[in-house]
């Protein structure tokens, strides 16, 4: 069997993550180490739980928890990971995000048989599903991304696919670890899309990516339009940041399709009052899309204004 140690940034955890760790170390495969990289000591050390019972409780379980501090100003998306992953010796190095819970204990099991598939995989992401709480927009967007039937990508899949072909999400997603090192990591300096743009990476290495839908996290959002819009500008930053990758392969056609089948499941399930909402949400979407694709157009106030990741643009 292979090893793994598990990788997750955090800034403000709160008792959710206090839960993510637990349900970790109760995994039928267990990880040897969870290597966190804090934002903020301060923050680490206000954070609603007791770090030291909860690093006792890993270590009786097997688990070695190990915490490091960066300043907000160090964050990057792709180079913090690539520092947590440097204190990796595992063969399977499995990033995720604070906000995402285990549905079950055999998440680190499904995403290791993913990579038995085929010799070529060099990555396998997990699928999402909505928190109890999550609204029908989201809850449907969770399904639009991450559905019930797996898939292996490559290089063969882009005239079909188009830029889902390297769709995988650090929310929760292991990758080989020679691979990785192969190609260098995360890219540096990345404001949004970090996963995806090493994803594209493997894919136009030969290599090739695994939705693994029975590795099963729970995580949704709550973000409001302002926050859409900001969350879509970023990432449209980054596709532009990045030409070499995203040119050609458009976004816009799967943002779309996913409103067109958003609004088919609302009135399906008698929720077309939502139908507004969903509008009002995909026009800031959009907005924010379209100005971040011509980010270099706008003044340097305007487009930090615009970001989700302010800290960016000051480095």
């Amino acid at each position: 069997m292979k090893t793994v140690d598990v990788i997750i940034p955090t800034c403000r955890p709160d008792a959710d993550f206090r839960k993510l760790v637990e349900r970790l170390c109760r995994q039928t495969v267990l990880p040897g180490n969870i290597l966190i990289i804090n934002t903020e000591k301060r923050l680490w050390d206000d954070a609603p739980f007791d770090k030291e019972k909860l690093g006792t409780e890993a270590r009786q379980c097997g688990v070695h928890l190990d915490v490091r501090h960066i300043t907000k100003e160090e964050f990057d998306h792709g180079g913090t990971r690539n520092t947590a992953a440097s204190f990796s010796k595992a063969d399977i190095v499995l990033f995720m995000t604070q906000d995402a819970l285990p549905a079950d204990r055999y998440l680190i099991e499904r995403l290791l048989e993913a990579f038995e598939k085929d010799e070529k995989i060099a990555a396998a992401y997990a699928r999402q599903l909505p928190r109890k709480d999550c609204g029908a927009i989201e809850r449907f967007t969770r399904k639009f991304n991450y559905g019930e039937e797996g898939c292996i990508k490559s290089a063969e899949d882009l005239p079909r696919l188009g830029i889902k072909t390297y769709f995988c999400s650090n929310v929760c997603a292991a990758y080989d670890r020679d691979a990785y090192e192969k190609l260098g990591g995360f890219k540096k300096k990345t404001i949004f899309n970090e996963d995806m743009i090493f994803a594209a990476g493997l894919i136009k290495n030969g290599f090739r990516i695994a939705y693994e839908p029975q590795a099963k996290v729970i995580h949704s959002h709550h973000y409001s339009a302002v926050q859409q819009f900001r969350r879509n500008f970023d990432m449209a930053v980054s596709q532009a940041q990045n030409p070499e990758i995203f040119e050609g392969l458009p976004s816009e056609g799967e943002g779309i399709k996913l409103v067109k089948e958003t609004a088919a499941y609302l009135c399906r399930i008698k929720k077309a009052y939502l139908l507004p909402k969903l509008v009002w949400q995909s026009a800031w979407k959009y907005a924010g899309y379209l100005l971040g694709k011509n980010y270099c157009r706008l003044p340097q106030k305007i487009v930090e204004r615009c970001s989700m990741n302010k800290n960016f643009w000051k480095n």
